[in-house]
């Protein structure tokens, strides 16, 4: 960390921060620390996360990263072509779970998911590592500010087969949206571009299953495993 070779868990900034009484010098940094940590292509994504008030997200393939466990989250890294360095990847294990805080953070920002239903089904990092994500996705659908639905996978042809969406809402009121694919990320800021994604994530919502009717297929496909 003195070289910054790696970067300060929040832990240790806490921890040193007390020791050396640094008056929050070192705290006032750790927000920029843990942008160091995610995948280049996610950075300017994430400084608006933190600006956000929504985030609404699709995500036909895997649970997305903010609600993952960290075996399944560990798993999703692990597959990675070319393979990750295992530094390199304790590092973004660490970012995604820290990026987590987001969902009860003060004030709270209201999330909403849209999955794809073979994205419950896709074992990824095993049968066991699934049923616990499966089970910890009910769990924070409990959250006030969190929702969750799932289009059926018998829903034929939908917006959401062109990929996935992110789009999110400034306290200032400002509207981008975001692509990633392959380790590429895109944010588009132009007012017609990101209504046209708008328009598809509703078009999405409409053909999905109720928050209800989500919950009950989560939890019979966990049940099936």
């Amino acid at each position: 960390m003195e070289q910054g070779r790696r970067a300060a868990k929040s832990a240790f900034t806490e921890a040193a921060e007390r020791v050396l009484n640094a008056g929050g010098a070192l705290w006032a940094l750790q927000e920029e620390v843990e942008l160091a940590k995610l995948p280049s292509f996610f950075q300017d994504m994430a400084k608006y996360e933190l600006e956000a008030v929504s985030r609404f997200a699709y995500e036909p393939q895997l649970i997305p990263g903010l609600l993952q466990t960290e075996p399944y989250a560990e798993a999703v890294f692990a597959g990675h072509v070319p393979t990750l360095e295992e530094e390199v990847l304790e590092r973004h294990l660490e970012a995604r779970m820290e990026r987590q805080k987001l969902l009860t953070r003060t004030p709270l920002i209201q999330f909403h998911f849209v999955l794809w239903e073979p994205a419950l089904r896709n074992p990824v990092g095993g049968v066991a590592t699934l049923k616990e994500q499966l089970r910890h996705l009910l769990k924070v659908m409990e959250l006030p500010n969190v929702g969750v639905q799932v289009v059926p996978a018998t829903s034929g042809m939908h917006p959401g087969l062109n990929g996935p969406m992110v789009l999110v809402e400034t306290a200032e009121r400002r509207r981008i949206a975001y692509l990633e694919s392959q380790d590429s990320g895109f944010v588009l800021t132009d007012p017609q571009t990101v209504s046209d994604f708008g328009l598809r994530y509703a078009e999405l919502r409409s053909r999905a299953l109720n928050f209800e009717e989500s919950a009950r297929l989560i939890e019979r496909v966990a049940g099936e495993l």
